[in-house]
């Protein structure tokens, strides 16, 4: 273990207003999930008792205390998937990756989740897998997105051509972000107080899955925004950078489990759906 990378992490967000998230964000970032010495230096580090470090960590079901594999596959068991055959098909998974639920393959290429629900009750049995969605999944279909998923994905490709709209809430507060009076695509916004060195404003981004559809009002494109929760205006910072321009991504709660992370740079496409960690 790096003591002295999870000191240096602890020490970015020193003195800023509940960044106890962000720190476990980025240690899981660097690690791949929260091993049990990270978690106890974040603890000495910050001067929190471990037990409250720990809480952090198990609340939210985004984090992971154990490694996770090069790709995730998530099967909804909610009630409506559970009742359509989606304990068939996590079976399925299970019998293709030689894995039980909440395992990784020993080749650490695949780990397997579940989830008790990802809102999208009427497209179940859902499978998620690296951030795409699968609707009415079948057990024959299993080896198709597997193959998929270790493929790679079309960032841009949708699996179902009806849309699956996202609810976020703040890291800091937790109180929602979306915006259902100034909705983009039909479904309400996630909107985001902005500023970028001059000014501040609201940004509204879309909160389906796969859009990249933004109202970013008079703000040039390529400006990289710092972005604010705006409940607590606590700035929204985040510890992954952008695959498409390495600006900063942004992590947003997802209601439903998981973290959205959305790139702030004006223009940019760079968004990533991570629901590693969220069990049933």
């Amino acid at each position: 273990m790096e003591a002295d990378s999870v000191t240096g992490i602890v020490e970015r967000y020193r003195g800023q207003r509940g960044a106890m998230i962000s720190i476990l964000e980025e240690v899981q970032d660097k690690f791949g999930y929260l091993p049990e010495d990270a978690l106890r230096e974040v603890a000495e580090a910050t001067g929190r008792p471990l037990v409250d470090v720990y809480g952090v960590a198990t609340f939210y079901r985004a984090f992971s205390l154990k490694p996770r594999g090069k790709h995730v596959c998530t099967v909804c068991l909610g009630t409506a998937c559970h009742v359509r055959g989606a304990p068939a098909v996590a079976t399925e998974f299970e019998n293709r990756l030689e894995i039980n639920r909440g395992e990784t393959t020993s080749d650490e290429e695949f780990t397997l989740e579940t989830v008790a629900c990802l809102g999208a009750c009427a497209l179940g049995p859902i499978v998620v897998a690296d951030g795409h969605y699968f609707s009415n999944v079948t057990p024959r279909r299993v080896r198709e997105i597997l193959e998929k998923t270790k493929a790679g994905f079309d960032p841009d490709a949708f699996d179902d051509d009806r849309p699956l709209a996202l609810e976020v809430a703040c890291p800091k507060c937790n109180r929602g972000l979306m915006d259902a009076a100034l909705p983009l695509q039909g479904h309400p916004s996630i909107a985001l107080v902005a500023s970028d060195g001059c000014g501040q404003g609201v940004v509204h981004l879309s909160g389906l899955l796969g859009s990249h559809a933004a109202d970013t009002g008079s703000l040039l494109p390529g400006t990289v925004l710092h972005l604010y929760c705006p409940h607590c205006s606590a700035e929204l910072a985040g510890a992954s950078l952008c695959r498409e321009c390495e600006a900063p991504l942004v992590p947003l709660i997802v209601r439903a489990g998981g973290i959205f992370q959305v790139c702030c740079r004006t223009g940019c496409r760079g968004r990533v759906l991570d629901l590693s960690g969220v069990n049933a």
